[in-house]
């Protein structure tokens, strides 16, 4: 058996499952997530905790038990508390804004980057040199914050894009005369 998957998915208060023969679908205070399944692992609901077992002796079902322990956990935690992720823009002149559902950013070209959100995220700036992306699916929130930060991504001289915050950038040595 996988070494994730011998560890229980914990059911806080407000959250409830329901297990098919297809998917799992994990609904809570922030929303509702659905997960598609295949028949290589099985779960199992008892008293408010989610095993995961392997439905087959195979390498792939031991491995895909592992893969879907985690996928629930983060619905299951995406639902209940929630993901988010801040990026940090620094250059001159470099700004976002929220307007509506989408994001305007200001990244030092002739033109805005206007984003549109996908459904279930939300975007806020507290200050215009910061953006905080949150939402219930983590892959999700994780998708947005990498294309903003792919419109420009800090660049090796002078350290100058949209980055993660928290992330280190190594800046190259310029050019010796």
């Amino acid at each position: 058996m996988s070494r994730i998957a011998k560890y229980p998915v914990s059911l806080p208060k407000g959250v409830e499952t329901n297990i098919a023969a297809d998917q799992i679908t994990v609904k809570g205070p922030l929303g509702t997530l659905v997960q598609p399944l295949t028949g290589d692992v099985t779960i199992e609901l008892q008293d408010g905790q989610l095993s995961f077992v392997p439905a087959n002796e195979t390498r792939h079902a031991n491995a895909m038990s592992g893969t879907v322990r985690q996928l629930v956990n983060n619905m299951v935690v995406g639902v209940s508390a929630g993901f988010e992720r801040k990026l940090s823009l620094v250059g001159v002149g470099f700004r976002a804004s929220v307007q509506g559902n989408a994001l305007k950013l200001q990244l030092g070209f002739s033109h805005d980057i206007v984003h549109d959100l996908p459904e279930g995220i939300k975007a806020e700036c507290p200050t215009p040199t910061e953006v905080v992306i949150k939402g219930s699916n983590k892959q999700v929130v994780g998708q947005v914050a990498a294309e903003i930060r792919g419109y420009r991504p800090p660049e090796p001289y002078k350290g100058k894009g949209v980055r993660y915050v928290g992330e280190r950038v190594i800046l190259k040595e310029t050019k010796k005369k």
